[in-house]
């Protein structure tokens, strides 16, 4: 369990944000299945999903810099849930997979030209004797705008996804998952990504990025 334990580039537990952060967001509880729990609303929270923060520059994946900036995509949010993890002791790792959004902004999609979502980031917590996933992402006031319930976590059962939302049609759909790692596999993460959506690793990928940020500030 070495590896799930210990601090790494973007799971960076040792970061003194996230060790101030876990600190007061692990509860008074010593069970570990409290702490996590905890940390997951706290995370889940306290940084706003915002799809239109990616960015190539490889640490911003870290978990510290999405408790910097207050904002961010799924992965730095699941980098922070697990570096507070391995903080208090909890093993943890980072699951990858391809999700379908059928909730999306066209806004996204048509900048995105799909409404696959390549690498979708959550987190997996070693928590009596099993591993259980946990999605810090949406944060309930995103979830209340695409009316979809706010994901829930009891340290027992998988947090995924509801597949639908209080209307009954499809929010989400896993296509493919790429698997669990001790750390953000950069080279693997950054290489699929361009080739689902290659017009972001291309010349024009900065104005396509800023185009993404001014839809988000026009709301």
């Amino acid at each position: 369990m070495n590896a799930y334990l210990s601090p790494s580039r973007f799971i960076d537990s040792d970061h003194p944000t996230v060790v101030e952060f876990a600190e007061k967001h692990r509860g008074a509880s010593r069970d570990p299945r409290d702490q996590a729990v905890s940390l997951y609303y706290a995370v889940r929270e306290a940084v706003r999903y915002n799809p239109y923060t990616f960015s190539r520059d490889p640490q911003t994946l870290a978990g510290s810099y999405a408790l910097a900036t207050g904002q961010s995509y799924c992965v730095p949010k699941a980098t922070l849930l697990a570096a507070c993890a391995r903080h208090c002791g909890i093993p943890s790792r980072i699951g990858l997979a391809d999700v379908r959004n059928h909730l999306s902004t066209p806004r996204l999609i048509e900048l995105l030209k799909s409404d696959v979502f390549a690498m979708h980031g959550y987190t997996e917590l070693y928590l009596d004797g099993r591993w259980v996933k946990a999605t810090p992402a949406f944060n309930s006031q995103l979830c209340e705008l695409f009316d979809v319930p706010p994901l829930d976590f009891d340290g027992i059962n998988d947090s995924v996804f509801h597949p639908f939302n209080r209307q009954g049609k499809r929010s989400m759909e896993y296509v493919v998952d790429h698997g669990q790692f001790a750390e953000v596999p950069e080279e693997f993460f950054f290489a699929h990504l361009e080739k689902c959506y290659p017009h972001l690793f291309g010349e024009q990928s900065p104005q396509l990025l800023g185009d993404m940020q001014s839809d988000l500030s026009r709301g």
